[in-house]
């Protein structure tokens, strides 16, 4: 029998595709979703959209509070879980109020991460009044980005002519590069990959899309943070080959997120890298499922991307239904920088004696793509403002279609057409 109650713990795309795919396939049972802000929202807005201004809350939420009572779902904002208690069915929450069910979901996501860069330290005289007389601001200057109110605090730092710093040039990173750039920031973007994101694009398209950067007046550099000082006028910070320190009004840490596990660690639950879960995202526990950032497949590596924690919902909703699970399906990125949007779907891959590449278009002139061959079948492909051209490869890579290599590079080639042969 399916369960008749359910709690879910979270609020993001992957608590909220939960309670929408349980309802959506028919569960009639109570239906609680815990959220630590008073409406879930969407989070790839926050480097962008969001912190440039121009989009508010209400227009980022993943769906209107009204939705949650036309669904019968009750929505618990505002409240965050302190304990979980796995065998008696129990949520205990940060206000005392302690919530039951039959089947647990845990979407408690990631928290950013923070980077040991040698040396993070506050000089003796922040906080005190300056010369002028005047405190220094309350927004500190060192910031992370996974929050509404991270983006909230960065914006306020993010006027023409301020110096921010960015460590980690990967897709937030790059993101928020050009957001600031957008909002008249001086931006230098530090990461010691060269080119950053080789491994999801492939070098070529990689240095590319890192290029960019330089072409909008960001400073990239293949380099490291040894130190962070906070100052009375922002933050010094010594860069790995440079005899001097450079000083910056504010600091993004963009290196990547920990998956939440301590409420999972307390109650039990086995954990390496993320809650671990079977394929139906059950948990070690039976009545425990986990979803989203905080959940790794046994035996797999995690998948932080907004598609992936969509569909774990989809799954652990179909699980709890004892109903068949969604297809599998190839993952699916997408990204945008400077004006330009970037997909990207299934396994890049360098050209050896088993891959071939093929390049659809010209890599720089716009649009193009990019595809990965090992033999005659597709296994990836990354495009740059072409998003048909990845979904027709997404078809093609879940459905196991072979493909010539010169039907790919063929620009006139409706790439459609060859989901028929």
């Amino acid at each position: 029998m399916t369960a008749s109650s359910v709690v879910v713990v979270g609020g993001g795309i992957a608590g909220v595709s939960t309670v929408a795919e349980l309802r959506k396939n028919g569960y009639a049972g109570d239906l609680t979703l815990v959220s630590a802000d008073p409406i879930p929202y969407d989070r790839p807005p926050l480097s962008k959209e969001y912190l440039a201004g121009g989009r508010d809350l209400e227009s980022i939420a993943l769906q209107p509070l009204q939705w949650y009572v036309d669904q019968q779902i009750s929505l618990v904002g505002g409240a965050v879980a302190v304990e979980l208690r796995p065998d008696a069915g129990e949520v205990e929450l940060s206000d005392g109020q302690v919530l039951t069910a039959d089947k647990i979901v845990l979407a408690t996501g990631g928290r950013a991460v923070r980077p040991s860069l040698g040396e993070v330290r506050r000089d003796v005289s922040v906080g005190l009044p300056a010369g002028n007389g005047q405190d220094r601001p309350v927004v500190p200057p060192i910031h992370v980005l996974r929050e509404v109110a991270d983006a909230d605090r960065l914006r306020t730092q993010l006027v023409p002519g301020a110096r921010l710093l960015i460590v980690g040039a990967g897709l937030i990173g790059a993101e928020v590069a050009s957001t600031a750039r957008g909002l008249g920031a001086e931006v230098v973007l530090v990461d010691p990959l060269s080119p950053p994101l080789a491994a999801a694009v492939g070098i070529e398209v990689a240095t590319w899309l890192h290029g960019l950067h330089a072409d909008h007046g960001v400073e990239a550099l293949t380099t490291t943070v040894e130190t962070l000082l906070e100052t009375p006028a922002g933050v010094a910070a010594q860069l790995k080959g440079e005899p001097d320190s450079r000083e910056f009004d504010a600091v993004l840490l963009a290196v990547g997120l920990v998956p939440e596990t301590a409420l999972a660690e307390a109650a039990g639950l086995e954990t390496s890298r993320g809650i671990l879960v079977d394929t139906g995202q059950v948990t070690s526990h039976p009545s425990v499922l986990a979803v989203g950032d905080c959940a790794r497949l046994r035996d797999h590596h995690s998948a932080e991307h907004w598609e992936a924690a969509q569909l774990d919902g989809a799954r652990a909703a179909a699980t709890i239904l004892e109903a068949e699970p969604p297809p599998a399906t190839a993952p699916w990125w997408w990204s945008d920088r400077y004006g330009l949007h970037v997909e990207g779907v299934g396994e890049m891959r360098e050209p050896d004696a088993e891959h071939t590449t093929v390049v659809r278009g010209v890599v720089g002139e716009l649009p193009f793509s990019v595809f990965t061959l090992r033999g005659e079948r597709l296994i990836g492909a990354v495009a740059v403002d072409d998003p048909s051209a990845v979904k027709a490869a997404r078809r093609m890579i879940d459905r196991g279609i072979d493909v010539r290599a010169s039907d790919l590079a063929d620009p006139t080639q409706n790439l459609r057409s060859l989901l028929r042969r």
